[in-house]
């Protein structure tokens, strides 16, 4: 027992005394419980990029610390409250956004590896399926701001081995593991060919363009909407588009054609507008899209380099391409 849950287990025995009723499991449980530990950043650690590369780096230490062991149950995960845990990981996420992708997966690793030495040190807490749960949710799902499959891929990859992982969980992370690495970025995105609503045929590698916009599409989706307002009356975008910069590829990738051939009129002349005739994008599993809309951003060779990226990640990037920075 460790000098802090001696102090509060004294005092809690003393009121019991005094009182004269047994009070003592309400401090013991007091004891447990803590707000999530915030690490705080050095005086000699200056400047917001260098503040941000600590932050990432020691984030986690006070709350992965095994040294001390708190409640873990339906309600806390190692004494902080599932509500209190879920913030700190989303404030993890805002610290990621500063810190680069190469720092950000150091950190993620640092992450999954400490939380999975938790785990190993005390296999009845719930810290490493808490934190996992986190990363899928914040790193994984659709619907996420900050979805991030490299970040991802460090959980899932790591979970499908780990060999901790329940059978049945680790067939989901060798499947999540398996999507995160199709089209990773930095690899040659899988070519495909699409028919247009006059029949034509073409291919995505032959296309010709410094920067190709895959967009993966849905009739009546309404986010998708917003995307083809937002590229059509950015003054930016949409001269980067005219100018032949950018060339953006809307696919359809469902069965129900009939529908798709209601709508190309709301989506511009100059895209190059498409189905997967053949069927072979979700079939063949060429992409994961999980859901509409997904945005990747290629190069002029046809590279990957964003991957499923959120809209604003995106059209950020396209943006910066047109004022020639990084």
């Amino acid at each position: 027992m460790n000098r802090r849950h001696r102090m509060f287990l004294m005092a809690g025995i003393l009121l019991c005394w005094i009182a004269g009723v047994c009070s003592c499991r309400t401090s013991a449980e007091e004891a447990d419980i803590r707000p999530f530990p915030a690490v705080q950043v050095p005086r000699m650690v200056s400047g917001r990029d260098d503040a941000a590369d600590y932050l990432a780096e020691h984030f986690w230490d006070r709350f992965l610390d095994t040294s001390e062991v708190y409640r873990c149950d339906s309600l806390y995960v190692n004494g902080v409250s599932d509500e209190d845990l879920e913030q700190a990981f989303a404030d993890y996420t805002g610290i990621l956004r500063v810190t680069g992708a190469e720092k950000a997966g150091f950190s993620v690793q640092r992450l999954y590896d400490a939380a999975q030495s938790f785990d190993r040190h005390d296999s009845l807490s719930n810290v490493l399926d808490a934190v996992a749960g986190l990363a899928r949710k914040y790193f994984y799902d659709p619907n996420s701001p900050f979805r991030n499959e490299d970040l991802y891929l460090i959980f899932a990859d790591g979970l499908s081995r780990y060999e901790g992982t329940a059978p049945s969980l680790r067939q989901i992370y060798c499947h999540d593991a398996a999507m995160c690495s199709l089209n990773r970025p930095g690899t040659t995105a899988n070519d495909f060919s699409f028919s247009d609503r006059y029949g034509n045929v073409r291919s995505l590698h032959g296309i010709n363009a410094d920067y190709t916009l895959l967009f993966f599409s849905n009739p009546g989706c309404e986010s998708c909407r917003a995307i083809v307002r937002e590229m059509r009356t950015d003054p930016v975008l949409s001269g980067q588009v005219r100018s032949g910069k950018v060339a953006v590829v809307n696919i359809y990738i469902d069965e129900d054609v009939r529908s798709w051939y209601e709508y190309p009129d709301e989506y511009p002349e100059d895209w190059y507008n498409g189905y997967d005739h053949n069927h072979v994008i979700r079939d063949d599993v060429l992409y994961d899209v999980r859901a509409t809309p997904s945005l990747y951003v290629l190069d002029r060779d046809k590279t990957v380099i964003l991957k499923d990226a959120p809209e604003k990640t995106v059209f950020a990037f396209l943006r910066n391409q047109e004022a020639g920075n990084p």
